[in-house]
């Protein structure tokens, strides 16, 4: 990613996180990059909440509904992603399904690939980026190239989580 890039990504984040009618300006800035950087079809934001997530965001409200939850701290994927922190990268069908119940809704929206990023802020997951797209869409270097915009959503998810509160 050359430098101007970066420079035009960081002037956007800034824009939006000086927008009025947060979090949500925010929210839409980074579905925005995330589909310039890596592509998705369905991209989402999930608020942790003990061992819940909460859906905060959703490009696709149709199948996945703002406010939807999950219990996710528990499984195999909420101890990597969640609890250390870590992001998952799923390239086909049989990483989906070892990640997510509701696999099923996913694969029959055609979608078969997923990357989540934590978002940490003090240490802690306090939610995730989830962008999901067709079987072998991503590469493991695709990660590397959303993971930069996580940070930049910390402000946002304490927002929502004091507006939960």
């Amino acid at each position: 990613m050359t430098s101007n890039v970066m420079t035009d990504d960081l002037s956007e984040i800034l824009a939006a996180l000086a927008k009025r009618g947060q979090p949500e300006a925010t929210f839409r800035a980074i579905e925005r990059l995330t589909k310039d950087r890596v592509g998705h079809q369905l991209f989402t934001l999930l608020r942790r909440d003990d061992d819940e997530v909460a859906r905060i965001y959703s490009s696709r409200p149709a199948e996945y509904p703002v406010s939807g939850r999950k219990l996710m701290g528990p499984t195999p994927w909420g101890d990597l992603v969640l609890n250390r922190c870590t992001p998952y990268f799923g390239r086909d069908k049989a990483a989906i399904r070892w990640a997510f119940f509701d696999h099923q809704l996913i694969e029959s929206m055609g979608l078969g690939s997923t990357i989540n990023i934590p978002v940490v802020y003090d240490g802690t997951c306090i939610g995730t980026i989830n962008l999901l797209d067709t079987e072998f869409h991503y590469c493991e270097q695709d990660v590397q190239r959303v993971e930069p915009l996580a940070p930049f959503l910390i402000p946002a998810f304490l927002e929502a989580r004091r507006a939960r509160r």
